[in-house]
């Protein structure tokens, strides 16, 4: 290869490896443990909260929000597809869908996310 060709190469890799590479929205995001059957002698029996991430803050934290605004969100009559609550000043959507339900709780610019 020609000195030209070499430089090109070399400012090319420089610029690729200086470039933002595209990350996913949830890389942000810090996986935590599932709550293991948390409505144990119930029609829930055996179903667990799963998918627990978090924005910020501790898993324990993440963790404890996703059973007890979940807890709450269980005695809800849904109305439709979505349920829209606050619990302990977290906003909390969860999105009904047939397989798993998805659930987002939100406060202080931080974030919980799980499954059910």
């Amino acid at each position: 290869m020609t000195r030209h060709r070499v430089a090109l190469a070399g400012i090319v890799c420089s610029v690729a490896l200086a470039a933002p590479s595209p990350v996913s929205a949830d890389a942000a995001f810090r996986a935590c443990k599932p709550v293991l059957n948390p409505y144990p002698h119930t029609r829930y029996d055996g179903v667990d909260l799963t998918h627990i991430r978090t924005s910020a803050g501790s898993c324990e934290t993440a963790r404890r929000v996703a059973r007890r605004a979940h807890r709450k969100a269980l005695k809800m009559t849904p109305t439709g597809r979505y349920r829209r609550f606050t619990w302990h000043g977290w906003s909390v959507t969860g999105d009904l869908q047939p397989d798993h339900d998805h659930y987002v709780a939100r406060k202080d610019g931080r974030q919980v996310r799980w499954h059910f």
